[in-house]
Parts: C-alpha cells; sequence; structure tokens
C-alpha cells in the first residue's frame, strides 16, 4: 500500500536537502514533490539555476531530459532539475516540481478547496494538516511530500524529519495570532511579510 508523507520547512535549502535525502534513501523522484513560496524571488527566470553545482544550469539539464513543467515537473535528472515557477491560489509565487504541484494545478482545481489543499487531500493527508502546509508555504515555506511504501513510512519520515517544522506548535502560534484555517482568497505574502515571518521562528535563509 502506498501511503502520502509531507513536511514543512522554513526555508527552500532545508526542503531541498529533504528531496535529496529521499532519493538518496532509494526514493524515485517521480514520487517526489516540492513546493517552495518565491515571494523573496531566490528563484528567477533570468538567474542560473545550479543546485547540484555541476556548473550547469539545472532547468537546461531538465529541458535536456524531458524534464520541466511542461513533463510532468520531474524528470530523469533528478526532481530539483524540473523545478518551475507556477501560481497557485492563495499561495502567491511558488517555485515548485513533482507530481503534487501537477495535481494542485489540475486535477484538484475543481474540488471545494481546490489548489494545494485539494491535491494534498486528495493524497490522502487531512484537510487540517493540508490547510496547515498550505499555510506554512503561503508564510514562506517549502513543502515535501512523497508517496512511499507503507513498509517505508517510518524510515522515510525520519529522513523527511531532519530540519522540518513542527506543524502543531507552529499552527498553535498561528492561532494565538488569529489564524483559523487556510484561505485560498487570503492574500500571498510578500517579501517584507517573509522575512518578518522567518525572523519570527528564528529561520532566516542560510
Amino acid at each position: 500500500m502506498t501511503v502520502t508523507i509531507s513536511r514543512l520547512y522554513d526555508t527552500y535549502p532545508d526542503a531541498e536537502r529533504a528531496v535529496r535525502a529521499l532519493e538518496a534513501a532509494g526514493v524515485p523522484h517521480s514520487e517526489i514533490s516540492i513546493v517552495a513560496n518565491n515571494s523573496d524571488n531566490w528563484y528567477s527566470a533570468d538567474k542560473k539555476v545550479d543546485r547540484d553545482r555541476d556548473g550547469v544550469d539545472d532547468r537546461a539539464e531538465g529541458a535536456g531530459t524531458g524534464a520541466g513543467i511542461g513533463a510532468g515537473l520531474g524528470g530523469a535528472a533528478g526532481l530539483l532539475a524540473g523545478l518551475g515557477l507556477l501560481a497557485i491560489p492563495g499561495l502567491g509565487p511558488v517555485v515548485a516540481a513533482g507530481w503534487l504541484a501537477s495535481t494542485a494545478l489540475g486535477a484538484a482545481a475543481g474540488a471545494a478547496t481546490g489548489g494545494i489543499v485539494g491535491a494534498l487531500t486528495e493524497a490522502g493527508v487531512s484537510k487540517d494538516d493540508a490547510a496547515m502546509y498550505a499555510e506554512g508555504v503561503r508564510r514562506g515555506g517549502a513543502l515535501v511530500t512523497a508517496r512511499v511504501a507503507d513498509a517505508d513510512r517510518a524510515r522515510l519520515e525520519a529522513v523527511l524529519g531532519q530540519s522540518a517544522v513542527n506543524l502543531q506548535d507552529r499552527s498553535a502560534a498561528w492561532q494565538k495570532s488569529g489564524w483559523k484555517t487556510f484561505d485560498p482568497a487570503s492574500k500571498p505574502y510578500g517579501a517584507d511579510d517573509v522575512r518578518k515571518e522567518r525572523q519570527l521562528y528564528g529561520a532566516g535563509m542560510r
């Protein structure tokens, strides 16, 4: 049986490390997805993206191997080579790759909640957790989601758990300031909002 596991990270570099760790643990990149806030424009179409540090723009590598947004937001060069800019309702600009982003833009668009929450709940994530994950991305975070065999769940959740946000503690902090649930009609965070949010939790970009 296949199950969906997800974790939220305060920064893209933390999420990137989680993706690479999953791939190193044997999870096919076709089963992994990443959705990261881009309000502060850390990712740009004009800027070279060389996350694997091999001197070649990852997007060029992705295009050369049939990866990228048009080919399922991922590809043979690894998930991160398929990164692309998207706009998902309620989140604003995000950098994404993988099956979850494709679902959020496609099949789940007709769901009652639509977008990222609809995509997560369709994949088996509880509605409450899906709303918290979506809010975390809206506030500047990055979400990594993977479809894995139930037998491997505990082992791979431990891999994902490194540097991940404690979702219950974080949502409790949001609730103290009046947050109730993710609203796709809410205004996306801007760069200043994201900066303040990261400072609040001691999560400056590394």
